[in-house]
């Protein structure tokens, strides 16, 4: 597929592939005639990053957060890694932020931050799996 499509692939983390290019936090990568911001987002996974289309609000976020809650995590520490990636990285992000994630409907992070904001607040246990702002 690779050698079909002539384009290089990108990775981030520990991934076990054969990248061409191995991402780092807060490159610029060119795409087309954009220029993307690497935004590393583990807790889904732990490779994952989100990318900003620089100078504008368009954030990718891949299965990083939806418009109802984060991503599914697969054990307590994947959990504890997104709870801290909303902190310390999506919240960081402007409220005009419009968040285009892996499947689902885009939406604009300012529309959902005080959700966050309250799920984060929370003591959650030992959860992990599906999680909901409401929870």
């Amino acid at each position: 597929m690779r050698q079909h499509l002539q384009l290089p692939v990108m990775a981030y983390g520990n991934n076990r592939i054969r990248a061409d290019h191995w991402l780092e936090a807060g490159e610029k990568i060119k795409v087309g005639e954009h220029h993307l911001r690497v935004y590393p987002t583990p807790g889904h996974t732990d490779g994952q990053v989100s990318f900003n289309v620089e100078e504008s609000p368009i954030y990718i976020v891949g299965d990083t957060i939806f418009e109802g809650g984060p991503g599914k995590t697969w054990s307590c520490e994947d959990f504890v890694t997104t709870l801290a990636t909303l902190r310390n990285v999506v919240l960081a992000w402007p409220d005009d932020a419009v968040c285009h994630p892996g499947h689902g409907s885009s939406f604009q992070l300012g529309r959902i931050r005080a959700a966050i904001e309250r799920f984060l607040a929370k003591d959650h246990g030992s959860f992990y799996g599906d999680a909901t702002w409401e929870m």
